[in-house]
């Protein structure tokens, strides 16, 4: 009896055992399968990259080339009132351009103009399509350093040109360039093919631009041989210089000034009264601009930036006529 007592503990003790071992080995994959889980729990998602700050405001210029390579088109149009042995008068030049990005630093663009001349007194005035111009912005920008690279071209159709062009045509591309501060002569030369290269640079931070501009002009005459004083010499060289300084004073508002030079390198000729060739005498003009420009967002990558300034010459042969200049300008960038 002792005996079976005996061996039936031992045999409840074997079966407890095997219980407690058959429940350990369980209990493991359970324990390493909630491991991954834990481990997903307790991994943190990686932070999201902080946005780009968006670049500092670039105050367009009146007269000099934006420093941009973007898809823009603009409408500008100079007013000047001027005077002529006491009696008025006053030109309209308006210019319409338009440039696509093909990359973010090359940009194609084209550039239209028409003048009109109310000439004053019994003097004769007129209107005129002036040569287009077709040509390419270099940009590029570092920091708040940008420099440009222009190249361009004039297409020799405008109207008045040729040996025997319309008084009215003649007028209006004699005063074009005046109403324009002379910055834009290349155009109104409607006689001439002109080859066009300038050079950029600015400072745009901290709310402030200030940019400098030199642009050389080479005219090589292909119409009117026989014009007279619209075209006496075979070829000129002219050439320009500006610098623009701009500071927004609320995100929507700039106020920009700039200071316009220009100058022939070789000295053209003219006719004098009695036919005889003689050298024009004012080689050069200085002016001065100053307005202020809005900055509107109006969605979807479209931005209008209109403007108004004044600008007032500071030499001959502008400041003899009392020229006083007003240009509207409407830039829209896409």
């Amino acid at each position: 009896m002792n005996t079976t007592v005996s061996n039936r503990r031992r045999l409840t003790s074997i079966l407890i055992a095997a219980v407690c071992c058959t429940s350990a080995g369980l209990s493991r994959p359970a324990a390493a399968a909630t491991a991954p889980e834990a481990t997903a729990v307790s991994a943190a998602p990686p932070a999201a990259a902080p946005p780009a700050p968006p670049p500092p405001p670039y105050s367009i210029p009146w007269q000099l080339r934006p420093i941009a390579a973007t898809t823009a088109v603009r409408s500008d149009t100079s007013t000047a009132f001027y005077d002529t042995n006491g009696s008025s008068g006053m030109t309209v030049a308006t210019m319409l351009a338009g440039s696509y990005q093909v990359t973010p630093h090359l940009a194609p663009l084209v550039r239209l103009g028409f003048v009109n001349d109310d000439a004053p007194g019994a003097a004769v005035g007129g209107s005129s399509f002036i040569d287009p111009i077709v040509g390419l912005t270099y940009a590029r920008r570092v920091g708040g350093f940008r420099w440009a690279a222009f190249g361009a071209v004039t297409v020799p159709i405008g109207s008045g040109s040729g040996d025997h062009p319309s008084p009215g045509a003649a007028d209006a591309n004699k005063t074009g360039p005046l109403a324009r501060s002379g910055m834009d002569n290349a155009m109104f030369a409607v006689n001439y093919f002109t080859a066009i290269v300038g050079a950029d640079a600015a400072y745009v931070d901290h709310k402030l631009t200030v940019q400098a501009e030199a642009t050389l002009f080479q005219l090589l005459r292909v119409h009117g041989d026989d014009a007279g004083a619209a075209s006496t010499d075979a070829s000129r060289t002219n050439s320009t210089m500006g610098l623009h300084v701009g500071y927004f004073l609320f995100p929507v508002l700039s106020l920009g000034a700039e200071l316009r030079y220009q100058r022939w390198v070789a000295t053209p000729t003219q006719l004098n009264a009695m036919g005889a060739k003689v050298d024009v005498p004012n080689l050069d003009n200085v002016t001065v601009a100053i307005g202020p420009r809005a900055h509107f967002s109006v969605g979807r990558g479209m931005f209008l930036r209109p403007g108004i300034s004044y600008s007032r010459a500071l030499d001959q042969p502008l400041s003899g006529h009392s020229y006083n200049i007003v240009q509207v300008d409407l830039p829209v960038i896409f």
